[in-house]
């Protein structure tokens, strides 16, 4: 293998200015630069970048830890991605399968000496795992756990988005409304805030909470979400509006209402969360709340950005607001 030593020896010239060139640090003369391209070139010297940039104490890339590459996240990392390529580095995709214990390994040592900053998105983790973390390294905590009070933390405003969708089908007349994928769960706190926002409509509509109408959806896809609607089809339950607590879960919903007879809006009503593309094109198009991931893309890394360049204050905890994007799925829609 070429060495530094090997091209200082073919240019005529020392290591150290060698490594001037290669490395940029002191300016050096053209015609001397010429002659240690020309050696590089000639023997085949290949610089080694890693080497090079955890010495300067950095390695120009930022990990983005998600649970999976499909639906929402991927949608976030293609709002990531440009932002962290604007900052001169480059973005790494990582997944945890939302398992805690790959998401505490993205956090060791070890793996944050990889990257200059770290975005991790929390689905396994709870606080108390959190709490154990200490780290001097740039991280930004998204998702929708609470975070010890030392992280950076991005969130959704989950409660106030399921408040609008279900505000929105009790204004255009639907009074008993499900609310499939909400009910309480320790290990998904989104679904748990979700359901509390489905809860506040109905309160300041003056109606009454119906348990009965909280279903529970096993692992939130939209198999589950259909065999879960059919279900609750099956048994008889009356219900003119479902709030889906993402959109896969409404995909689901959709497939098993039409297939069953039922008219989306005419006689039920759907809604979602997290407004993915295909929510879009997918007939009569999914009333969905907007999860903003441009706003969550621009908090995270610009607290990052701040970390990573040693700008950083005390950490923030902020949450993105959302909107309702309201389409076919609902009355009133497009």
């Amino acid at each position: 293998m070429v060495k530094m030593a090997d091209v200082a020896r073919e240019a005529g010239v020392s290591v150290m200015t060698v490594s001037n060139v290669l490395n940029e640090r002191i300016p050096v003369g053209e015609p001397t630069r010429a002659r240690v391209m020309a050696a590089v070139e000639a023997l085949g010297y290949e610089v080694n970048l890693t080497a090079r940039n955890l010495r300067a104490g950095r390695t120009d890339t930022v990990a983005l830890v998600v649970p999976s590459f499909h639906d929402y996240f991927g949608e976030l990392a293609d709002e990531v991605a440009p932002l962290i390529e604007a900052g001169g580095r480059h973005l790494v995709l990582e997944r945890t399968s939302a398992n805690a214990e790959q998401e505490m390994e993205a956090l060791s040592v070890a793996r944050l000496q990889i990257y200059d900053g770290v975005l991790l998105s929390i689905a396994g983790l709870d606080l108390e795992l959190l709490g154990r973390v200490r780290t001097t390294k740039p991280i930004v905590l998204l998702g929708e756990r609470d975070v010890p009070d030392h992280f950076n933390h991005v969130r959704l405003a989950n409660e106030s988005g399921a408040r609008l969708a279900t505000a929105h089908m009790i204004e255009h007349g639907a009074r008993r409304i499900l609310a499939l994928g909400c009910a309480f769960d320790a290990a998904h706190v989104m679904a748990t805030d979700r359901r509390v926002g489905w809860e506040r409509a109905h309160h300041a509509a003056g109606l009454e909470v119906d348990p009965a109408l909280v279903v529970p959806v096993g692992d939130y896809t939209s198999l589950s979400a259909y065999e879960t609607m059919r279900e609750v089809i099956a048994r008889g339950t009356a219900f003119d509006g479902v709030f889906a607590v993402t959109d896969i879960v409404a995909l689901g919903a959709l497939s098993a209402l039409v297939e069953s007879g039922l008219r989306v809006p005419v006689d039920v009503q759907l809604a979602g969360f997290d407004n993915l593309d295909m929510s879009r094109f997918i007939p009569p198009g999914i009333t969905s709340v907007d999860a903003n991931h441009k706003g969550v893309a621009e908090a995270a890394v610009g607290l990052l950005q701040r970390q990573m360049e040693g700008r950083a204050g005390p950490a923030e905890h902020l949450v993105e607001p959302v909107r309702l994007v309201v389409r076919g799925s609902t009355r009133g829609g497009a």
